[in-house]
């Protein structure tokens, strides 16, 4: 599977023909869609997920040859009142960098324009927090580099944003649930404990003056992530790769594989305290990068390898892949179910199910669905928390 280098908008440039045809700017509607709509959530237009999703079905049965088929498309979606067209008019502006169409305008666009203005939020406190009031036919847009980072997809992140995406990741912790291990500890009652009682009566002078009891301690579960780096999952495996070596060095039980054209074990090369030697040695570990998929033989392997030897035994198995698969899918369904029989829980993270009007339909997705407990997104830092969330139970 390959990425579509389209760019989901234009560039910003106040000359553009609003009738100039689309596939001279190289227009990535579904994109496009989603960027637009955040927008319009911020002006105060109600622009929900599901006008979202009208406003690219729209465009999709339109067939759109210009800007203009997509102002009209978008207006009819997202505007509900009068009060919407000045608002929509003024984000599809600020959004597509091209005037809005001739004749578009309104009444209450003429009387009163709306400018949106960004403003950049650093999360100082340190500042008084008095800013200048702005105009009322100003719209302004506070947004923090931190929270952007958080929600934005792994794919369009810049080399800047990877490094700083390391360290938010490295306070993550990931551990599996609890459960009961075979170590007694103190408790407050279960088993007579007759040596912790006795030493305390001798303590007491020979009076057996409170009983002391142990019960079953609780120790996390282990966790074992199973990560992609195929080529259809080339976007997303330098970021997990970074979650991968956050987990495996946040003193958990975490055992760290790659899967592609075969498996490969990075537990040991992930242990480094230094993240660039970690990655490196990682690197010269795994020689299936962006090559094909055969996720059915991977797992089969894991399962012969080590799931029989008791790693996958009672753990949580996290496999983190958009789920292509160039094998049997009859295999992968297989395997799967021998593989959630031994483990505690199977969580599959697809980064691809962020994706609007995502549905699991490749062979191997829809093959290894049915023996998958948890099924979540893995696109962003917020999705990666939610997978931490996840994993502990």
């Amino acid at each position: 599977m390959t990425r579509s280098s389209a760019r989901p908008w234009p560039e910003r440039d106040d000359t553009l023909n609003v009738t100039a045809p689309l596939a001279e700017l190289d227009f990535d509607p579904a994109r496009a869609a989603v960027r637009f709509g955040r927008l319009l959530r911020t002006a105060g237009v109600d622009a929900d997920a599901t006008r979202v999703h009208r406003f690219v079905e729209a465009l999709e049965v339109l067939g759109p040859r210009s800007m203009a088929d997509v102002y009209w498309a978008g207006r009819v979606v997202f505007c509900n009142a009068p009060d919407d067209f000045a608002r929509y008019d003024a984000t599809f502006a600020a959004c597509f960098g091209v005037p809005v169409p001739l004749g578009a305008l309104t009444p209450v666009q003429t009387a009163k324009p709306i400018e949106i203005t960004l403003a950049f939020d650093s999360g100082d406190d340190s500042s008084d927090g008095e800013t200048a009031p702005a105009p009322d036919n100003t719209v302004v847009v506070r947004f923090s580099a931190v929270e952007t980072l958080r929600d934005k997809d792994f794919s369009a992140y810049t080399t800047e944003e990877f490094e700083e995406a390391r360290r938010l990741m490295a306070d993550l912790r990931l551990a599996g649930a609890l459960r009961r291990s075979r170590r007694a500890v103190p408790a407050r009652k279960g088993r007579l404990h007759m040596g912790r009682t006795l030493r305390g009566a001798m303590r007491s002078g020979g009076e057996v003056s409170r009983l002391r009891f142990t019960g079953r301690g609780e120790r996390p579960r282990r966790v074992v992530l199973l990560c992609d780096v195929s080529g259809s999952m080339e976007a997303y495996a330098r970021a997990l790769l970074r979650f991968l070596h956050a987990a495996v060095v946040g003193h958990g039980r975490v055992e760290a594989f790659t899967i592609g054209t075969r498996l490969t074990r990075i537990t040991r090369e992930l242990r480094s305290r230094d993240p660039d030697a970690a990655l490196a040695a990682a690197s010269r570990a795994v020689v299936d990068w962006s090559g094909g998929t055969r996720l059915g033989s991977n797992i089969k392997e894991f399962n012969d390898v080590w799931g029989q030897r008791g790693m996958a035994r009672g753990s949580v198995i996290v496999v983190l892949s958009d789920g292509w698969d160039r094998g049997d899918p009859a295999v992968l369904a297989h395997e799967m179910h021998r593989l959630q029989r031994l483990a505690h829980r199977v969580v599959w993270v697809n980064p691809l199910k962020a994706t609007p009007g995502y549905a699991p339909l490749a062979s191997g997705m829809a093959a290894a669905l049915p023996f998958v407990d948890e099924f979540i997104e893995g696109h962003s830092l917020a999705s990666l928390q939610e997978l931490v969330k996840v994993v502990a139970g």
